[in-house]
């Protein structure tokens, strides 16, 4: 019975705030009733009003994280978080490749809630070349899929051809995430390996608590997926799960505050194969 407990990890930037980072990760992986650990790739000094500063680790500590873990630990599922540029990226993807990690889910983080910039933007080709194509799937918001593929993003055909687009670079799964619309509903494509794809929508809530909801998503992913969920099921409980703690909110800060991170899963979420909007 040795190490059989589901074990899951983070590799990503700590937020001192706990709203966001692999502090959001630890926490939905916890509510999600797997064991959590982190890789730590940067420290930042950053609160519900935005980011203060940013301190990166050095590469080589970053590698003995990973070292330290793999010895021991018997994890089923990873998530990256913020990198920050392109030789924390490279330092990652060559780790990843050499550990066995079991489900890699990346979360390209590029800007916190409050505008302050995660990702050098000379960073994207890294991403593109070193990490995309070891991803099982990849959660991009609107705002990063138009970084990563320097493209606008305007309707609901602009995300399926985006999520095509990011396919080819080597990801098997990809989940486009509309939170940035401005419709009554938040609507997100999945393009699914197999080359099946849905819609996921949900009613839009009108709040500012919604610091640390990529995190949140991916990193609930990440737990499905390592108990055993199939992409599908993994990605519509993240939905719910999503949803559930950005409405059921809680009041902490004075800014872009948290989600609830011990929200119940929400019954507010629908399924639609074909959408036409536009954002």
């Amino acid at each position: 019975m040795v190490n059989e407990t589901v074990q899951v990890v983070t590799i990503a930037g700590s937020d001192s705030g706990g709203g966001a980072g692999l502090q959001a990760d630890l926490k939905t992986f916890q509510a999600r009733d797997t064991f959590g650990m982190s890789i730590i790739v940067a420290l930042t000094a950053q609160n519900t009003k935005g980011v203060q500063d940013v301190f990166p680790v050095s590469t080589d500590f970053v590698t003995e994280q990973f070292n330290s873990l793999a010895d021991d630990m018997k994890i089923r599922a990873a998530k990256t978080g913020m990198l920050g540029d392109e030789e924390h990226i490279k330092n990652v993807a060559a780790n990843i490749k050499r550990v066995d990690f079991g489900y890699f889910v990346v979360d390209p983080v590029m800007v916190a809630k409050g505008g302050y910039k995660l990702l050098d933007p000379s960073a994207s080709k890294a991403l593109i070349e070193h990490l995309i194509p070891l991803a099982d799937v990849i959660t991009p918001n609107i705002p990063e899929a138009e970084a990563i593929l320097d493209r606008n993003i305007k309707t609901s055909t602009d995300m399926i051809e985006a999520a095509q687009a990011l396919q080819a670079y080597g990801c098997k799964n990809v989940i486009i995430k509309g939170g940035h619309g401005k419709g009554n509903q938040s609507i997100d494509y999945v393009l699914l390996a197999d080359g099946t794809h849905f819609w996921m929508s949900s009613p839009r809530v009108d709040t500012e608590r919604t610091h640390g909801t990529g995190d949140t998503f991916s990193a609930c992913i990440t737990a499905e997926l390592a108990k055993g969920a199939d992409m599908t099921t993994a990605i519509k409980t993240a939905k719910a799960f999503i949803q559930g703690a950005i409405a059921q909110g809680i009041q902490v800060g004075n800014g872009h505050g948290p989600t609830n991170h011990w929200a119940t899963l929400s019954e507010d979420v629908e399924y639609h194969d074909d959408m036409e909007f536009e954002l």
